[in-house]
């Protein structure tokens, strides 16, 4: 077979949730069939780590598309005329985006419908992009894929599509994320936080991931304990800056709460795995690959109980309401007081971590592959 995919998101040192399962089911799916050729788009120069069997073939299109203007011209226009022209028999696209019109079967992965409940949260022209075309994507497609039952559902729901029509393949975590020596944990505290034990959230800034009530509900904390305790928010900057922003400008205890950025896959273990928990109180995910990897790390999980982050966690969190300041700060209390709770969320945690694997997500995008190709 030959077969397309989407790999406009693997960008050294900018991988996000997209990214990662791109990369790492991409390259699955090469080394695991190389008796199969795998054509890999990009839109714009690409690294040569990416490249990652012989079996591989890397095409770039023009133009860079990170525009929603950009996202037409490269999909429905780029693409879709590189398609038509050479023989392929199916196209897989990890972030969802197909070409209508190209005479190929697709497989497009749509993680979650954000944009559906909440409109506001994004520029008003990728909203109006999103809106108007995954719909469209949805129905187009040969197979949907996504990473939870709840987004399953919610496609499902919002989009009218048949739920034999999608299949669910959870996302995995990397193997590098696992229990730091104390050693290990005493010298990142003291490179990262000067030495003092700190909460952590990890993800892209956006508005979802609740960053401004997660700041708040730190102030609330330290207000009420006498411990020294920091806040660590590491991620890439995107929309949600200038209320994250305005936050901080008010906080009491804004000198206790550290930046961190967007930091590669070792600064992330390191950071993670010597925090003393993880505080992820988005309120809406299709997934949510952070608390995966704090409990592969060993450390207890603070976490919304909303959307698909439930299905995620299963028993291995201590859950919080993510629109309630008092709720978020209790939490943290309580994980700083009682050695025991803390104690029972990292055995559930280290349990429900193994459940998480990017071989088993691979193998069950091949499935549909298979099963798309010979209808």
């Amino acid at each position: 077979m030959n077969i397309a995919i989407n790999t406009r998101f693997l960008m050294p040192g900018k991988l996000d949730g997209i990214g990662w399962f791109t990369f790492e089911v991409a390259r699955r799916l090469a080394r695991d069939h190389p008796e199969h050729i795998f054509c890999f788009f990009f839109d714009r120069p690409y690294a040569p780590e990416f490249i990652v069997t012989e079996n591989v073939q890397p095409v770039i299109l023009r133009p860079p598309a990170r525009h929603p203007v950009l996202w037409h011209i490269w999909f429905q226009h780029s693409l879709a005329r590189y398609l038509k022209k050479h023989p392929f028999d199916l196209f897989f696209s990890p972030d969802g985006f197909i070409p209508l019109h190209a005479g190929v079967p697709s497989i497009p992965v749509i993680h979650d419908l954000n944009f559906m409940h909440y409109p506001g949260e994004l520029p008003k022209s990728v909203n109006w992009y999103y809106r108007r075309y995954f719909p469209r994507f949805a129905e187009r497609a040969a197979h949907i894929i996504t990473v939870s039952d709840f987004s399953k559902k919610d496609i499902t729901r919002q989009f009218g599509i048949p739920p034999e029509k999608i299949t669910v393949a959870w996302n995995g975590i990397h193997e590098v994320f696992s229990p730091l020596s104390e050693k290990t944990r005493e010298e990142t505290r003291k490179q990262f936080s000067d030495g003092d034990p700190y909460f952590v959230h990890i993800g892209s800034l956006l508005p979802r991931k609740n960053i401004p009530r997660i700041l708040q509900a730190f102030d609330l904390f330290r207000a009420s304990s006498s411990d020294p305790c920091k806040l660590m928010i590491a991620g890439r900057p995107m929309f949600g800056m200038r209320e994250i922003k305005k936050t901080l400008q008010n906080m009491k205890y804004a000198e206790d709460v550290i930046m961190a950025g967007n930091l590669s896959r070792w600064e992330t273990h390191r950071i993670l795995g010597s925090a003393e928990a993880l505080i992820f109180a988005s309120y809406f995910e299709g997934f949510g690959i952070p608390p995966v990897e704090a409990m592969a790390c060993h450390v207890p999980v603070i976490a919304a109980h909303v959307t698909a982050i439930p299905e995620v966690c299963g028993d291995a969190a201590l859950y919080v309401d993510p629109f309630s300041l008092e709720s978020i700060s209790r939490a943290m209390l309580r994980i700083k007081k009682d050695l025991f709770l803390r104690k029972e969320l990292v055995e559930k945690g280290s349990h429900r971590a193994t459940l998480f694997n990017w071989d088993h997500t691979a193998a069950k995008v091949w499935k549909v592959i298979e099963q798309t190709v010979q209808k």
